[in-house]
């Protein structure tokens, strides 16, 4: 699953980048959740393959801060991507059904210019820095006297959380505050642009015709529900004493699962993608 999932995004982003007609906003912002999916797994998968193939489940406090912050990074990116990709499809069917009434009778490229989707995956990777490097520091600066064992398969903050001896009250009223910001507005946002793209649809006359331009996101809505869904139920569910292992579970899906399906939702029934592989094909064969 490690190999699929890595080597099927860096294939995705290598296509994204030698293929002239992948050099779009949707596909830009593609290979950078691509980028975020290889970093997520990247950062937690082999550390825990080592420990099923050594049976030694230790970590340096150090590798724990580093696999605790590139995480962090990767999930809050891959929330803004997502955003920022459902904007660009909701743009994208306004445009092509050119509902005044709806939004602007402008031209796609004019509103997703280069520089806009630029300055957005700029805005994702930033604010995910930042904010990694605000809950490392958070974590760096607490006291594990009582407790050296983390209940779960990586270094999850909740989980670090609940060994620590120092008073923590501050720092999850602002992991709280965190949430809301980075993770339910961009959410809200989301669903926000898919009742347009809804409303947009239900308008057209014809049945294939809101076939077709339902067609045209259903690849990012697969990958919405796959990334959210986990989530939600993660974070909805009555706690239990079974729920620390079901927390797991939930954890490994969207953490190695999600990020290794995602390369098959974009390209098996992508024409572009699949046009562009035959011709690196065939370049190689060449050669």
């Amino acid at each position: 699953m490690y190999l699929l999932t890595v080597n099927g995004n860096l294939l995705i982003t290598g296509l994204i980048y030698l293929e002239d007609r992948l050099h779009t906003p949707m596909y830009f912002f593609l290979g950078n959740l691509s980028m975020a999916d290889v970093t997520y797994v990247s950062t937690t998968l082999p550390k825990l393959l080592s420990i099923i193939a050594t049976k030694d489940n230790r970590i340096w406090f150090s590798a724990c801060i580093t696999q605790l912050y590139f995480y962090m990074l990767a999930a809050v990116c891959e929330i803004f991507i997502l955003t920022f990709m459902s904007y660009d499809r909701y743009v994208a069917i306004c445009m092509s059904l050119h509902y005044v009434a709806i939004c602007r009778p402008l031209n796609y490229y004019m509103i997703m210019n280069r520089r806009l989707y630029v300055l957005m995956a700029a805005f994702s990777w930033a604010i995910s820095i930042m904010n990694s490097l605000m809950y490392s520091c958070f974590i760096s600066t607490l006291s594990f006297c009582s407790s050296h064992t983390i209940d779960h398969f990586f270094c999850d903050l909740n989980a670090l959380y609940a060994i620590t001896t120092s008073d923590t009250r501050i720092r999850e009223i602002i992991m709280i505050i965190g949430d809301i910001v980075l993770a339910f507005v961009p959410f809200s946002l989301t669903i926000a642009s898919y009742v347009g793209i809804i409303r947009s649809i239900l308008k057209i006359n014809s049945a294939e015709g809101r076939f077709k331009a339902f067609s045209s996101c259903t690849s990012h809505l697969t990958t919405v529900m796959l990334f959210y869904g986990p989530i939600l139920f993660l974070y909805t569910q009555p706690k239990s004493i079974d729920s620390k292992t079901q927390d797991k579970i939930l954890s490994l899906l969207y953490m190695a699962v999600v990020p290794m399906l995602n390369p098959f939702v974009y390209t098996l029934r992508n024409k572009n993608f699949l046009g562009a592989l035959r011709n690196m094909a065939r370049i190689k064969m060449t050669i």
